[in-house]
């Protein structure tokens, strides 16, 4: 018989339009598995069961001519984002007792408009911002981080509780989790989806991802969101043979340090493009500056984070983390011209940035320095993410590695602003061949 969590988005709307399965039936089998499951990985902040239910058998009346492009697909959020129908209670004890907002995420509305059904909020980080981890762990090997702070989005995905998940990344919060559990993550263009309704922490970086286990689906996202940029990707597969493909370690490589699993990945990638054909190229960064992205990103999350959390520090000083406490009260003392310069140096490298990504066919980058650390209190090294979410740049979290214990590590594909549909078309081929050959079996 066909486990329905097993099929991907871009299966399970192809058997709701030809009529192979009801909305309803699609969500017992996933709210079956999340009641199996989530008392071991923790992945939902909030499920109403009978209401989900109640919404696919609405979406199963809806007349076929009336249907959206994502009618009837179940689709996780990520608890930062607000819902008109479910609370949304950041994983702060502040709003631990809230109920439902009158409105939607700008995310969430553009979701439901195209026709999926909401089936839950899922695990963060306090307001998608602190580095302390749990409830959620990863699915693969419960006593590892799944990352964060997109944890529950990501580890919902990876353990087929969810087909697809909305996350957010300031930080490195949907590629990290999505290399230390095995599934992809792609973080778009900023200001490419709106982020009105999200937690705001950085309004520099903040920046709305998903996770999906295939491009296809991603893509499928792309489209509803509006991602074409001006130049029309082929419709033809994206050919690895000849093409150009840089490695960019970045600054960040003996910094993290790399380790055992990242080097592992980073050789056999390698190895693996240039047996399909591929020019693969060991790069450096265009300009010197771009290693001070990493402390750029520090001094922009500090000061822009001073004003982000003053809202709840003065609502309930108490009951906020010590970590968003200080940054409040600035403890790290980053100063305002600190802050501009920050702001100013980030920008005067971004186009640099853009005029240097599309020399190339692809440009690979490490998503994280290993696999998911051991415990639950830590929830990993964002520091290879950093560079491209202040960059802005579109990336994708290509699973398919395997490190210490079984555990799953990827590689990113980064892109110019703007090139999201490049990134996908790419990552769609290159992806394939990582999973197929990269040594990592995701199935449960």
């Amino acid at each position: 018989m066909l486990d329905l969590t097993r099929l991907s988005a871009s299966e399970a709307l192809r058997s709701l339009r030809q009529g192979d399965i009801t909305v309803e039936q699609y969500a017992k089998a996933l709210l079956a598995r999340i009641a199996q499951r989530d008392p071991i990985v923790h992945a939902w902040a909030y499920t109403d069961p009978e209401y989900v239910l109640a919404q696919a058998r609405e979406l199963d009346k809806v007349p076929l001519s009336s249907r959206g492009p994502l009618h009837g697909l179940p689709v996780a959020i990520k608890d930062v984002a607000l819902t008109k129908d479910m609370p949304t209670r950041y994983n702060s004890n502040i709003f631990r007792g809230t109920t439902n907002s009158s409105v939607d995420a700008a995310t969430v509305m553009t979701l439901r408009a195209a026709g999926a059904l909401i089936l839950g909020k899922t695990h963060t980080t306090e307001f998608a911002a602190t580095t302390e981890g749990g409830p959620c762990v990863n699915p693969h090997n419960t006593s590892h981080t799944p990352g964060g702070s997109s944890s529950g989005s990501a580890a919902a995905v990876a353990d087929f509780q969810a087909p697809i998940a909305l996350g957010t990344q300031t930080g490195g919060s949907v590629v990290r989790p999505a290399s230390y559990t095995g599934v992809y993550g792609f973080k778009p263009t900023w200001g490419a989806i709106s982020r009105e309704g999200l937690a705001q922490y950085s309004i520099t970086c903040d920046t709305p991802g998903f996770f999906s286990r295939n491009v296809d689906d991603l893509k499928l996202l792309a489209e509803v969101f509006q991602l074409e940029g001006d130049n029309p990707v082929p419709e033809a597969p994206f050919s690895v043979r000849g093409a150009k493909i840089g490695f960019l370690k970045t600054h960040v490589w003996p910094l993290a340090p790399a380790g055992p699993g990242l080097v592992a990945a980073w050789e056999k990638a390698k190895s693996l493009l240039e047996k399909h054909g591929a020019v693969v190229e060991e790069i450096e960064w265009p300009d010197k500056d771009f290693e001070n992205l990493t402390p750029w990103h520090w001094n922009i999350m500090n000061g822009e984070g001073r004003s982000a959390f003053l809202g709840p520090y003065k609502i309930d000083k108490a009951n906020l983390a010590p970590f968003l406490v200080a940054q409040v009260e600035n403890h790290a003392k980053v100063s305002r011209q600190a802050l501009l310069d920050s702001l100013d140096g980030s920008a005067r490298l971004r186009p640099i940035w853009d005029r240097f990504a599309v020399q190339y066919d692809a440009i690979i980058t490490p998503s994280v320095p290993d696999v998911a650390p051991e415990g639950l209190e830590y929830t990993g090294d964002a520091r290879f993410c950093q560079p491209w979410t202040l960059l802005h740049a579109p990336c994708l979290n290509l699973p398919g590695f395997v490190g210490e214990k079984g555990l799953p590590i990827g590689l990113t594909l980064v892109g110019a602003r703007y090139h999201d549909l490049h990134v996908l078309h790419a990552g769609k081929t290159i992806g394939a061949i990582f999973e197929q050959e990269g040594g990592f079996s995701s199935g449960k």
